[in-house]
């Protein structure tokens, strides 16, 4: 197993792997699991196949037992650090979620295997380092604990615990453990002014090419008061690659199971449950029928609005999460916490405006590789790999969010193109103004505020024979309701 793929120990063991499947294993339809570090003991393949895979990838060093090809495993024969009782967790199935990508990185592996190996404290049989930190974490994620109550947990059980005990004393530490099993996310620098991300074509810049600011925060060195030296960065954009969260959605048998329901599970009698019995829904699978063919393809929500997270505590910081819905699933799983995708966080003392089309660029992106390019995605419900495509389906916002989606501002229930570019609370605010003729004087200082000068003319007053019109009419108005009142009082 550690011999080199082109000796002859390898090719020995390789035949001598092959010759147990054939007379142990249970086939399906010909085809046995294969180990090779590509398939993970994740998809079928042929004997021939398999053969192939192990000379070209390798295989899995962890799978000493060959249990998923007829293996019987000894357990009363086995270490108690391979195996323990009452324990639910399984290394090779956390292996699968974790992905191929991620499972070739080297650290990732070791780092899983030492902890699900070494016991929660000497003599323990019953719990792992690791299964004990996936549990605590399962139970804080379920009641919504803080980290600062998760700490005082962890510290108070470390201390009921023997000594020697190797559970983490702090949340940081127990994330620590869990690292190697969660997804990456970027941070990209970008301009303060919402110019540009410093990313792919301006990754080595330093200094916005539009607006000339940099993109660090600078500060004085103290030793002579006047020379700058670089800190920290001027902004920053969270991502959240969208494309390995739908493989890792596509590797949990039930969920890739739920996201053909759709397809499967939707009941069709004309009414509107779900979006696809929506004619927008049919519509696209009439203009993409290779796209509509598969039930497995991805049609995705948009939803994103600002919020102060700190509330009154500070009012110059705007966050705007940018949040992915899955409308594949269930009405009653797509809005659930658990399948709502955060994509991407964009945090500032202000609000991008129209300029959040700068920062959803990396989305963008990933959006158009799903859509344009060949995505292998392995499906863990059908045990197959197949093509996966996706496509942003709709935008859920209010009225400005929209605006600033579509680069236009909303006036009334009306769209206005910005040419030049304006900001909607202004100009409602100014439209509203210039019909005050009392507070001009205010309405010039705010246009000055702006930095530009309203061009709005007050609205032309009532000429004094229409004055004397409206005044006329009101007495006769006033005449009539008297009549009426009196004739009421007579016949009672």
């Amino acid at each position: 197993m550690n011999a080199s793929r082109i000796s002859q120990e390898y090719k020995n063991g390789v035949e001598e792997f092959l010759q147990f499947t054939r007379e142990n294993g249970k086939p399906i339809k010909g085809a046995y699991y294969c180990p090779c570090i590509r398939c993970l003991n994740q998809i079928r393949q042929e004997v021939g196949e398999i053969c192939d895979h192990l000379f070209v990838f390798g295989i899995v060093k962890s799978y000493t037992v060959w249990t998923w090809h007829g293996e019987i495993l000894d357990i009363p024969a086995m270490s108690t650090t391979e195996n323990f009782e009452g324990m639910d967790d399984n290394l090779e199935e956390m292996i699968h979620d974790v992905g191929e990508e991620n499972f070739e990185r080297t650290h990732v592996y070791d780092t899983l295997k030492s902890d699900f190996e070494q016991p929660l404290y000497p003599g323990c049989s019953m719990f792992t380092r690791l299964s004990t930190t996936l549990r605590l974490f399962s139970l804080k994620a379920r009641n919504g604990w803080t980290d600062k109550s998760f700490t005082e947990l962890l510290e108070l059980l470390k201390g009921m615990l023997p000594e020697d005990n190797r559970l983490p004393n702090r949340n940081y530490e127990a994330k620590k453990i869990l690292c190697p099993m969660g997804l990456e996310y970027k941070k990209i620098h970008a301009c303060p002014n919402d110019c540009v991300l410093y990313t792919n074509d301006f990754a080595t810049l330093k200094v916005c090419l539009t607006c000339g600011l940099s993109r660090f925060k600078k500060k004085t060195d103290g030793s002579n008061g006047q020379e700058e030296i670089e800190s920290p960065l001027a902004k920053v954009l969270w991502y959240l690659p969208i494309i390995p969260r739908f493989k890792r959605l596509f590797a949990i048998k039930e969920d890739a199971k739920n996201l053909t329901w759709h397809e499967n599970g939707r009941k069709c009698d004309n009414f509107i449950r779900h979006p696809a019995d929506s004619p927008q829904w049919k519509r696209i699978d009439e203009t993409f029928p290779e796209f509509g063919a598969e039930s497995r393809n991805l049609r995705i929500g948009l939803a994103t609005d600002g919020m102060n997270p700190y509330g009154n505590l500070s009012s110059k910081h705007s966050s705007w999460p940018v949040l992915l819905v899955i409308y594949n699933l269930p009405p009653w799983l797509c809005m659930k916490r658990k399948y709502i995708m955060l994509s991407i966080m964009i945090s500032g003392p202000r609000q991008p405006g129209n300029d959040i089309d700068v920062y959803l660029s990396p989305l963008i992106d990933d959006l158009k590789i799903l859509w344009e390019t060949e995505v292998e995605v392995f499906d863990a419900y059908r045990e197959e790999k197949f093509t996966l495509c996706a496509m942003l389906f709709c935008t859920i916002n209010n009225f400005p969010a929209y605006g600033n989606l579509s680069g236009i501002v909303i006036i009334y229930g009306k769209k206005k193109h910005l040419h030049p570019p304006k900001s909607s609370p202004r100009n409602l605010f100014a439209i509203v103004m210039r019909f005050l003729l009392e507070i001009s004087r205010l309405l010039r200082a705010f246009t000055e505020f702006l930095g530009r000068t309203s061009r709005m003319e007050t609205p032309q007053r009532l000429q004094c024979d229409h004055g004397l019109l409206v005044a006329k009419s009101v007495e006769e108005m006033k005449v009539l309701a008297l009549q009426r009142e009196a004739l009421k009082k007579g016949r009672d």
